[in-house]
């Protein structure tokens, strides 16, 4: 790892970040990463936490709270700060929180509402300083379908 992640900009238009969220990060726990969600807001974080527990009938995603007890054994941590407590290979930026430092991430997922126009043009302005950066950019929109295809 070179010190520098992907970064992986996710545009929701067709699905919530609650129908994303848990898909992603199973797929992130599926390769034996673990995950570290980061809003600047609490209780986006409380509506993530509450989604990980019942996104699916038969099952959960195994997850805390950066502040709680052991966040240093969790799976998929939930933060504010970003201080990567739990050895994350995969951060996930929701709500337009900060990216803050990269080092040690894998990838890094950046998921908006392209459906806010605030957000769309928060998105596309990181973006333009990622470039300038020479980052490792992806850009993933849905298909009428709802499947996520790689745009840019």
């Amino acid at each position: 790892m070179s010190g520098k992640p992907e970064i992986w900009f996710y545009h929701l238009e067709r699905s919530t970040l609650d129908q994303v969220l848990p898909t992603l990060l199973e797929k992130t726990l599926e390769r034996g990463w673990r995950a570290l969600i980061k809003s600047a807001h609490s209780h986006r974080l409380d509506a993530i936490d509450e989604t990980l527990w019942t996104f699916r009938d038969e099952s959960f995603l195994p997850h805390g709270r950066a502040d709680q007890p052991h966040a240093e054994r969790q799976p998929v941590l939930l933060s504010e700060t970003g201080e990567n407590l739990n050895a994350a290979q995969a951060l996930f930026i929701v709500d337009d929180a900060e990216l803050g430092a990269t080092e040690g991430f894998e990838r890094c997922f950046i998921i908006f509402d392209g459906r806010d126009e605030t957000a769309l043009q928060h998105a596309r302005g990181r973006w333009k300083a990622l470039k300038d950066q020479a980052a490792a950019l992806s850009y993933w929109r849905q298909t009428d379908e709802g499947r996520w295809e790689k745009a840019a």
